[in-house]
């Protein structure tokens, strides 16, 4: 069931809704939960039943794991050792599933064998739930999980805003928030709050990043097949893709925030306008902010971090971008799309290393360097997408080469009359993400997410303009939102929904 489909719109969510109060207000707010769980369940069923029972497999064993950390439990190995085998066991599952077909095809292209497998479903949410359930494993092993009631364990796993596509939270994120009796009372705010944020994301998914999408597919189906890849459309496909899945993630990143809201559930901020980014390491302070927390604390510092020499820090580098490549996809081109990341982290580190050396305050930018630097930052984000869309690497380098001019400047795949529209959307699109403040900075007093950091709220505007612009629970903000939810309806209907990019990894 997806996010985007009229099922979950007008059946799903509002009975779901209804329910959860109704059974606090009549029995207790622990049936709540029960009832949210197993709504979970059958949310997570409902795309391919037969998962379920390995989605409650894992929760069962995972959730025995955890017991056995915490002391609960006797068990013969040492903790270090139950913790290594449970990560490995989760890995494995994960490896099996996800990675099974590409190491076959990868033994065959290089031992020239035909070793041939049936192919093997992969199971929606599978790297987010396992992930989440290994942030689990080794904070229960620190001694940072005190509750291990198996109903929360459930929900914390199953919760059905954010177990498909994340974000990737971790057990004292969540479960603390159940024991807030308010939560379980319905609260006007909190739902117009949530249908504001869902709304916003589903306007981000349905309107811009479904629209653009169609002068995509020709590029990047083009460079498999060979066919030359010219330098308008090779930069129209690029920048395209950037846009779609830049707005195909931001809306379902707010589409997850606004219905856990609805719960009275906050979520971490998971998107911060990373194309503002001024360098590489903004960008992931931006980007997936729950993946890149994760690869930090529970990959990049166990295996050292910065702490051994910077040698060794740039070898850490490479190896956590190189695995955060594999774990977007099982492919080559994912592996390269990580390992060029790894390369411009090393670069840009280096560079404040430098600069540092001369004596520069890294905290003071001149207004021209900064919007340099976030350009710089941007067309390389552009380029590494290429290598994350395209589905072989010959296919990535001929799209590259078309970006370069090597292969001519106009081509086949993008018919002539479109480019003039093309330029239009590309154009307003590129301002939105530039210029104008993101989902939480909108809705900012009204702490839209887990963390309580303070979100930059300018964008640009004066202090004046930004709380102006402001959402407000009034008749302005309430016509814009229908206008927003009529042109929602207005597009839903003439076509059907489609799968959110990250629901691949």
């Amino acid at each position: 069931m997806l996010f985007n489909s009229l099922e979950f719109i007008f059946l799903f969510l509002p009975l779901t809704l209804w329910i959860f109060f109704q059974i606090n207000s009549l029995v207790s707010h622990q049936w709540s939960i029960v009832w949210l769980v197993a709504a979970s369940l059958g949310f997570y069923a409902w795309s391919y039943p037969p998962y379920l029972g390995l989605l409650l497999l894992s929760i069962l064993f995972n959730y025995g794991i955890g017991l056995a950390l915490s002391d609960r439990i006797p068990i013969l190995l040492s903790k270090k050792g139950l913790l290594i085998l449970g990560i490995a066991l989760n890995l494995t599952l994960l490896g099996y599933f996800k990675y099974t077909n590409f190491f076959v095809s990868t033994v065959n292209d290089f031992l020239g064998t035909t070793f041939n497998l049936n192919t093997i479903i992969l199971p929606l949410g599978i790297s987010f739930f396992t992930f989440g359930q290994i942030t689990y494993l080794v904070d229960s092993y620190r001694g940072e999980t005190p509750d291990y009631n198996v109903l929360n364990y459930c929900f914390f796993v199953s919760f059905f805003p954010k177990i498909f596509a994340g974000p990737i939270v971790r057990y004292n994120e969540l479960i603390p928030q159940l024991d807030n009796q308010s939560i379980y009372q319905f609260n006007p705010e909190n739902i117009a709050v949530g249908l504001t944020l869902f709304s916003l994301g589903l306007f981000k998914k349905i309107v811009f990043a479904d629209s653009i999408a169609a002068y995509v597919t020709p590029v990047f189906n083009g460079a498999v097949q060979g066919v030359p890849v010219a330098f308008f459309e090779a930069w129209g496909g690029a920048l395209a893709y950037s846009l779609q899945l830049y707005f195909d993630f931001s809306g379902y990143s707010d589409m997850a925030i606004g219905v856990a809201r609805m719960f009275g559930i906050k979520l971490p901020l998971n998107f911060d306008s990373p194309y503002k980014a001024v360098n590489i390491i903004d960008f992931w302070h931006r980007w997936h902010i729950t993946l890149s927390n994760f690869l930090r604390d529970y990959l990049y510092i166990p295996l050292g971090g910065n702490r051994q020499g910077e040698v060794r820090r740039y070898i850490n580098l490479m190896i956590t971008m190189l695995l955060g490549g594999l774990w977007h996809g099982a492919g080559w081109t994912f592996v390269f799309w990580g390992g060029l990341h790894g390369l411009y982290l090393s670069i840009n580190h280096q560079w404040r290393s430098f600069r540092k050396s001369l004596g520069h305050d890294l905290k003071k930018t001149h207004w021209w360097s900064q919007t340099l630097a976030s350009f710089i930052t941007f067309i390389a984000v552009v380029g590494s997408w290429v290598f994350f869309r395209a589905e072989t690497i010959n296919a990535a380098i001929a799209i590259l080469k078309g970006m370069s001019g090597i292969s001519g400047v106009n081509g086949v795949l993008i018919p002539s009359y479109l480019f003039p529209k093309l330029m239009v959307v590309m154009s307003f699109l590129l301002l939105i993400v530039g210029f104008t403040p993101n989902t939480q900075q909108w809705l900012i007093q009204y702490k839209p997410v887990f963390e309580e950091q303070i979100i930059e709220t300018t964008s640009g505007l004066s202090n004046g303009s930004a709380k102006m612009w402001q959402w407000q629970p009034n008749q302005l903000f309430g016509f814009i939102l229908g206008i927003l939810l009529f042109l929602i309806a207005k597009t839903s209907l003439t076509a059907s929904p489609s799968n959110f990019v990250y629901f691949n990894f």
